[in-house]
């Protein structure tokens, strides 16, 4: 089955969806079966709207006979049973079943999809492009290079709610030239030529732009008329070059030969060349200051002279020839070999020595930066560069440059292979090898490369055993690198990135500035990093009594006894305030620019805390018409109330907007108030069931009422992180089996982590279908 079709493949549990809205349980007297209640129920229910040749949503229940129906098209089941638990479905206006019906035929939806949880499948991960931040990271923890140009990437697509998808994570001819660039940065800071390195040219290598002014031979370039050759360079570093020039000539007339220097077509300095044979040919030099990069460096003949009638033969016809050509540098005062290299490179090989030394390096190396022992074929085209460098004049460390280039662009380098055995075979399900697990663990933990000890533990097949597994993910959670689960997931999860593009409205909110931005965000990664760093219950998300800020935030906050730019943990008892909801980044991007929106809100408390997001606005319903309504009406929640009146709005805001108006004390960027203008807040809400509360307390008790719904849907989110692939309906008993184990572990952010890598979707992997 294919990810992408799964439109609705939903990480929840059916009867935690139900309860969201009702507490009645069915009373069941007899074992249900698909003739006894499912067909009834769908005949009385569904039927008129999902049949015929064009059913609602492309869905025919026609089609559906058996509970064998049901596991073929477990995707449509798992969609329109979240649709019938929330109570989108039937719509509104449309007869409506009890409600204990409707949860009996939850309950069993439930069961028969659950029934193949024992065949469960692993699932396939399309191969893995590493996306801007985990190439970064990996080009960091590889070569010790902080590279910062991932900004002039394309951005990378998104798909289910992340960036490290890997089917939306493709290739673009603007992409792979990136790379190609980023390489050559990366190795030029990764390996610095060494002081005093010299590239040599000799005479065949000079290319002629115009005329037949000259003629190239091994031993020397002859000018046999005024003219000029160059040769062609790509330097690897900027800084200062000394540019030699082994020149002899033939004399005639009164004046030696003159020889004129140039660089990139602008002259560097002239000379007069006097001597006339091979044996004596002179060394001129000159200094020049140059940046990275491609380069000529000319050379010109500028005083031919001939005269036929000269009465000896040799003063007849002034020449010059050129013997060859080297370039000394980078001469830099502050020259100094960067650590990283001292570690990869110690030394310089000695003469005749730099074949053996090639090969050292690059089975060290490639086996890192394609995470897994290279093959010698791989080895080997490696090595091909440092003699072809050498050949050309340059160094032994430039031949390593440019094949550290050459792995930056290998696909080995920049995608995450998994190779199957039968890749065509949808059965043919196997277990990762410890390379491919050392990977997966990573860049879920880390947004990167695997590091020596888990490279070490996939060499000897340990890590393959699930309590070495385990050991090794609590080891990297407490890693500074595991910072990366707060910048990247954490800000993808709770839609943190929105910041970046968010504009509230200069007049309205006057403190808010691009520093409160950064500020915001800061608290909110700071606060999920410290439930991991702490390995609390997950639960704090939604009631955690304390937060990270510093004196902006807590003047926004109306805190006091917080100074300086510097977070710090502080306690929120006494506040209205608790956990991520009512942090000033999610309220902020939750917003309009000039005022809040509980729609947005309550939408986003149903998708990113809850795991039931409503469904798309149906055509042609449009926005609250401010201006308009504001005639008739006085305040947000008024307007809201006459945008529900439009009965194809009325079922999806009666879900959203009461979660929505449990935060409206809480301004567009987060700061309290108890009024609206004139008209004093109010910020109660009433779920469909009934249930009523009021403001953010309020509201949080309903959440924490659901807090296995919670865990399920982090749960979700953090196993489509982990992976790279959306969720299909199989993945369900993956959820469930994360949702018990955590409950069982005091709700534990590690518990969650233990239970993803253990579960088979992590660990296993299949062929693909040719249906897919």
């Amino acid at each position: 089955m294919k990810a992408s079709n799964t439109l609705f493949a939903v990480s929840l549990s059916i009867f935690g969806a139900a309860t969201l809205f009702t507490n009645a349980r069915p009373a069941q007297t007899k074992p249900a079966t698909f003739e006894g209640l499912a067909k009834p129920f769908l005949k009385k229910y569904c039927i008129s709207c999902h049949s015929g040749a064009s059913p609602a949503a492309g869905v025919d229940f026609t089609r559906y006979e058996s509970e064998a129906s049901i596991l073929k098209g477990n995707d449509v089941w798992t969609q329109a049973t979240r649709y019938l638990a929330s109570k989108h479905m039937p719509p509104v206006g449309s007869p409506q079943p009890p409600e204990s019906s409707r949860q009996e035929l939850v309950l069993y939806i439930q069961k028969v999809l659950n029934s193949q949880c024992g065949l469960a499948d692993p699932g396939r991960v399309t191969i893995h492009r590493l996306n801007r931040a985990e190439y970064a990271n990996t080009v960091h923890d590889l070569l010790g290079v902080e590279f910062q140009g991932t900004d002039d990437f394309p951005n990378d697509d998104v798909g289910y709610g992340f960036d490290n998808i890997s089917d939306v994570l493709s290739m673009s001819p603007l992409l792979m030239e990136k790379y190609l660039n980023a390489a050559e940065q990366v190795a030029e800071k990764a390996i610095v030529l060494r002081e005093g390195d010299t590239k040599y040219f000799d005479p065949m290598d000079f290319k002629f732009p115009e005329g037949k002014f000259a003629h190239a031979e091994e031993q020397a370039l002859g000018f046999f008329s005024n003219g000029t050759a160059y040769i062609e360079d790509k330097f690897a570093k900027g800084g200062h070059y000394i540019v030699k020039i082994r020149a002899y000539g033939d004399q005639a007339g009164p004046d030696p030969a003159n020889m004129l220097i140039t660089m990139d077509g602008k002259g560097l300095g002239s000379f007069n060349v006097k001597s006339r044979k091979f044996k004596d040919a002179e060394d001129f030099s000159i200094p020049v200051s140059i940046y990275a990069g491609p380069h000529k460096i000319g050379v010109a003949f500028t005083n031919d002279y001939y005269n036929a009638k000269d009465p000896d033969p040799k003063n007849r016809d002034r020449n010059l020839y050129v013997v060859g050509v080297s370039i000394e540098g980078p001469q830099e005062p502050d020259f100094a070999i960067p650590e990283t290299q001292s570690q990869l490179l110690p030394n310089e090989p000695a003469p005749g020595q730099e074949p053996a030394a090639a090969k050292a390096f690059f089975t060290k190396f490639a086996a890192l930066a394609y995470r897994r022992p290279a093959t010698t074929d791989e080895i080997q085209r490696l090595c091909q560069y440092v003699p072809l460098a050498m050949k050309n004049g340059d160094s032994f460390d430039r031949g390593i440059q440019v094949g550290i280039e050459a792995a930056l662009c290998s696909p080995s380098f920049l995608f995450r292979v998994e190779t199957d055995p039968k890749p065509n075979d949808p059965s043919a399900k196997r277990m990762l090898n410890g390379y491919e697990l050392a990977s997966r663990l990573s860049y879920f933990l880390w947004s990167s490369m695997p590091d020596r000890q888990l490279f070490a533990l996939a060499a000897d097949g340990s890590l393959e055993k699930p309590d070495i597994l385990v050991q090794q993910a609590m080891r990297m959670l407490r890693d500074p690198r595991a910072k990366a689960l707060s910048d990247n997931f954490a800000t993808q999860w709770l839609t943190l990135r929105k910041l970046a593009i968010v504009s509230p409205d200069k007049t309205t909110y006057p403190s808010f500035d691009d520093q409160m931005r950064q500020d915001m965000a800061q608290e909110t990664k700071d606060f999920f990093a410290s439930v991991v760093d702490s390995d609390s219950s997950v639960v704090d998300f939604l009631d955690g009594r304390y937060t990270f800020i510093n004196e902006r935030l807590a003047k926004l906050y109306g805190i006091d006894g917080v100074s300086g730019d510097q977070f710090r943990k502080v306690s929120l008892d006494g506040t209205p305030r608790a956990g991520i909801l009512t942090q000033a980044s999610v309220l902020t991007v939750t917003s309009n620019p000039t005022r809040t929106s509980p729609t947005k809100r309550g939408k986003w408390v149903l998708e990113e805390i809850l795991g039931t997001p409503p469904p798309p606005p149906p055509p042609g319903v449009g926005v609250i018409n401010e201006q308009e309504a504001s005639a008739n009406v006085t305040t947000l929640r008024q307007m809201m109330e006459e945008h529900r009146k439009n009965p194809a709005c009325a079922a999806c805001h009666a879900r959203m907007d009461p979660l929505g108006f449990g935060l409206e004390n809480f301004d567009g960027v987060g700061k309290w108030r108890d009024k609206e203008g004139k008209f004093p807040i109010d910020s109660s809400g009433e779920l469909p069931d009934g249930r009523k509360f009021n403001g953010p307390t309020g509201l949080t008790t309903v959440l924490l009422g659901q807090k296995d719904l919670f865990v399920r849907t982090l749960g979700e989110k953090l196993l489509t992180y982990a992976l790279g692939r959306g969720l299909t309906a199989s993945d369900e008993c993956v959820l469930d089996g994360i949702e018990k184990k955590a409950a069982a572990n005091g709700y534990k952010f590690s518990a969650l982590v233990k239970a993803i890598v253990l579960s088979d979707p992590f660990r296993k992997r299949r062929g693909d279908s040719v249906t897919e």
